[in-house]
């Protein structure tokens, strides 16, 4: 939080509903910043920090109350790949938050007087992969390796205070399964967001027992899905506040498609801020963009919820 006297996020979901940002790639790249790096987005952690807060910056001035930090893809294992320490990998995930932070306080100095949350991103074990795969899960590896991935992460990134965690684009119920036992005891709430096809998991399992993993887990302060076609919301809202009882989250990206081959979108935009007042009628009370959503779009959206 901004200040001591905002309310936690938790609060302010069972008071009513509450914008997150768009892409943060999407951003970046119409900034002028080449995110064409196994790192993505991470990368401009240790190269161009300020970027990332100017990126968070412009969400907040179009209307978003909650940034998700720029550490998505930003994993040990990933910055070894590029001779990146540990020691420095710790330096840069704790500085996606204090980004965010920054851009928090900066904003709020320039007049904007809401509660301003930071979300810290945890990707999943394919956004390290670099290959896709955090769209088809399944990666052969058991729950509790995955924990063993995802704990040291998490870990450094409680450590730095953020409001919430995001376990977002989440493609397979065993890791979903995996994540829940690596928050417990952080100390920080979390979030748990599918990447979905239909009324699945890009695994192939049932939302209705991916969601169900999350329902009686105190730390998870929300449920839902990003990362997926607009038009997979709805159901999706739907399942996860029957099954859950929870507030959901929901952040699709923009309709186009993602081609792992030539790392590049293609097809066109399906996302409209006039949906998201259907998917708030169904339970949805974080909602915001994804992949291809900038500034923009999530004013639109920010309108369309003032007017509902």
């Amino acid at each position: 939080m901004t200040s001591n006297t905002s309310p936690s996020l938790a609060t302010a979901l069972a008071a009513g509903t509450v914008v997150l940002d768009g892409g943060m790639s999407n951003q970046l790249e119409s900034a002028g910043h080449d995110l064409s790096d196994e790192l993505w987005s991470a990368r401009l952690l240790a190269e161009r920090p300020e970027a990332v807060t100017e990126a968070h910056l412009a969400y907040f001035g179009a209307g978003a109350e909650v940034a998700i930090t720029a550490s998505y893809q930003a994993t040990f294992e990933g910055f070894a790949k590029r001779g990146i320490s540990r020691a420095e990998g710790t330096r840069l995930l704790g500085l996606s938050v204090e980004l965010a932070r920054q851009a928090a306080r900066q904003a709020q100095v320039e007049g904007d007087d809401r509660p301003l949350w930071v979300a810290a991103s945890v990707g999943p074990y394919g956004a390290m992969l670099a290959d896709g795969s955090e769209y088809r899960g399944r990666y052969g590896l058991s729950v509790e390796e995955l924990e063993r991935f995802h704990r040291p992460r998490l870990e450094v990134l409680a450590e730095a205070a953020p409001d919430v965690l995001a376990l977002e684009t989440v493609p397979d119920a065993d890791e979903a399964a995996a994540l829940l036992r690596a928050v417990r005891g952080l100390g920080v709430p979390a979030w748990l967001s599918y990447t979905v096809d239909g009324r699945h998991t890009r695994a192939g399992q049932p939302l209705e027992e991916a969601f169900a993993l999350a329902a009686d887990v105190d730390e998870v302060i929300a449920v839902g899905v990003n990362c997926c076609a607009p038009e997979d919301v709805a159901d999706a809202v739907g399942i996860a506040a029957r099954v859950t009882g929870k507030p959901v989250v929901v952040y699709p990206n923009s309709g186009e498609a993602w081609d792992a081959e030539a790392r590049a979108w293609a097809g066109r935009t399906t996302f409209s801020a006039e949906q998201v007042k259907a998917w708030r009628d169904a339970g949805a009370r974080l909602i915001g963009g994804c992949c291809r959503v900038g500034p923009a779009a999530i004013a639109s959206m920010a309108q369309a919820l003032d007017a509902v």
